[in-house]
Formats: C-alpha cells, structure tokens, sequence
C-alpha cells in the first residue's frame, strides 16, 4: 500500500472537493482518496495506483493536479 500527495489546483467550494474526491477514489488501485479545500492538496492511497491516472482523473474532472 503507498500514498501519493497530489497538489490540486481549481478547486474553490466543497462542491470541487467531492468531484475530486470521485474522480480520484475511480481510479484503479485506489484505496482511499483525502482532499482538503485548504491546502490544495489531496493524498492517495492504494495499491499499484500510477501518478499519472491520477493526474489524468483529476483533469478529466475539470482540475489541475500536479505533484506535491
């Protein structure tokens, strides 16, 4: 199990939160997925999760996410 800090930018209401948070928690691997409003930032733990679907969920969402 490992996890991944991601840097989310875009998000400016709890509404940016949960959309996150769903685009995150679908990607394969995914175990659990925090994104906090404040910091601009999410961690992401699973097993065999790839940074890079990550990045691609998040922007699929309408965010920018990079790493932490």
């Amino acid at each position: 199990m490992g996890t991944i800090e991601l840097k989310i930018d875009g998000m400016s209401c709890e509404h940016c939160v949960a959309r996150v948070k769903k685009a995150l928690a679908a990607v394969s691997g995914v175990s659990s997925a925090e994104v906090r409003l404040d910091a601009a930032s999410a961690t992401v733990t699973g097993d065999n999760v790839s940074f890079d679907d990550l990045v691609q969920a998040v922007d699929r969402a309408g965010y920018t996410a990079s790493a932490a």
